[in-house]
């Protein structure tokens, strides 16, 4: 239970905050943003501390209301109320606790979403398309802007690999447990016998990098340009347009070949400094993994998460053990914020009972 000392100290650091930054005279500019941040990720605590606050303190006045007075009518008004305060009180204490969680330090970024085509041929490559026009559904939904940085299309359509950036606040908070291998059982298209298949995709979504969490050396890469691909006759590009990185102490390789060589090369670095940064993200994430088990699944990317299965219109994700019969709805995008609200709810239920056998 988080003790009224917390709630008052949250509470006076947003009253201080609030004050000071009506004055911004007195600090810098590096100075403001650092408090005007800390204000604003303060708003939602000091929301779940004021409630749990005026709780308390009317539950208490309603036990005093009870045992004094000789109203009969007003105690009974009042134990009703008491009872049904009793039991709203610890689900306001746990969404304090929630808030004064450790936040991932990504969680408000941008991200950026690669997927790619596994195991089933050509069926692969059309369910990679349908994921990708389900995250693009769902990220309209939430107000964000999507991206395509590349995409290799298949010859019956979907896509081998796309990768897109996905903008907006909050973007890797929600997207960040779709990583692993998304798996389809379904009749083909291209099935003339009626038979169910199943085929996989691979999704990996990255907190998009910014030029300071990444250092990379100019001589640490190569960098060769080359003709890009076209389609023929009068479209061919006749340009030495397209770009590919190599970044070569870890190997990563990164191509793009649009009409642009400029356009072309910014984007290879975005995506570049996006691997980078998750590949040391990964490898403290493996050096805690010993102690921290407050995680949706293992975060290894060669893991089966999810299924869809359109014959029986279900969606499962394994990690957590939730089916849900409205594949449809998931697959439009709508539907999809049911099984992200479920994972970041276990995941922050994991890490509540990990803080708490801590104390």
């Amino acid at each position: 239970m988080i003790s009224d000392e917390r709630i008052e100290m949250l509470l006076n650091r947003h009253d201080y905050l609030e004050h000071t930054l009506a004055t911004p005279g007195e600090f810098s500019n590096e100075e403001f943003v650092k408090l005007s941040k800390e204000y604003s990720d303060l708003g939602p605590v000091v929301e779940a501390a004021q409630a749990l606050k005026d709780g308390r303190t009317e539950i208490a006045d309603l036990a005093e209301m009870m045992g004094s007075g000789d109203d009969p009518e007003m105690k009974a008004l009042a134990q009703e109320e008491f009872l049904e305060l009793k039991e709203q009180l610890p689900e306001m204490d746990r969404a304090l606790s929630i808030q004064l969680l450790p936040k991932d330090a990504a969680d408000e970024r941008s991200a950026i979403l690669e997927i790619r085509a596994g195991t089933g041929g050509d069926e692969a490559a059309l369910f990679g398309g349908d994921l990708y026009r389900m995250y693009e559904r769902f990220a309209e939904s939430q107000g964000w802007k999507v991206e395509m940085i590349s995409g290799s299309a298949s010859e019956v359509g979907g896509f081998k690999e796309v990768v897109a950036n996905i903008t907006g606040k909050g973007v890797f908070a929600k997207m960040k447990f779709e990583s692993g291998v998304h798996r389809v059982q379904r009749v083909p298209t291209t099935e003339s016998g009626g038979r169910i298949h199943t085929s996989a995709a691979t999704v990996a979504v990255l907190p998009e990098a910014e030029d300071v969490d990444v250092d990379i050396r100019s001589e640490d890469l190569r960098i060769d340009t080359m003709r890009a691909s076209g389609s023929g006759g009068q479209h061919v590009n006749t340009t030495d347009s397209a770009v590919r990185i190599t970044h070569l102490p870890t190997g990563i390789m990164v191509v793009q070949s649009e009409k642009s060589q400029h356009k072309n090369r910014d984007k290879a670095m975005k995506i570049l400094r996006a691997r980078l940064f998750d590949m040391e993200r990964e490898k403290l994430a493996s050096e805690r993994a010993e102690s921290r088990k407050s995680q949706v699944g293992s975060g290894d990317r060669s893991e089966r998460i999810r299924t869809y299965n359109f014959p029986q219109g279900r969606v499962t994700d394994h990690r957590i053990g939730l089916t849900l019969h409205k594949l449809d709805q998931i697959m439009a995008g709508d539907g999809l914020s049911d099984v992200v609200d479920a994972l970041i709810a276990e995941d922050q239920a994991a890490k509540l009972s990990e803080m708490e056998s801590a104390l």
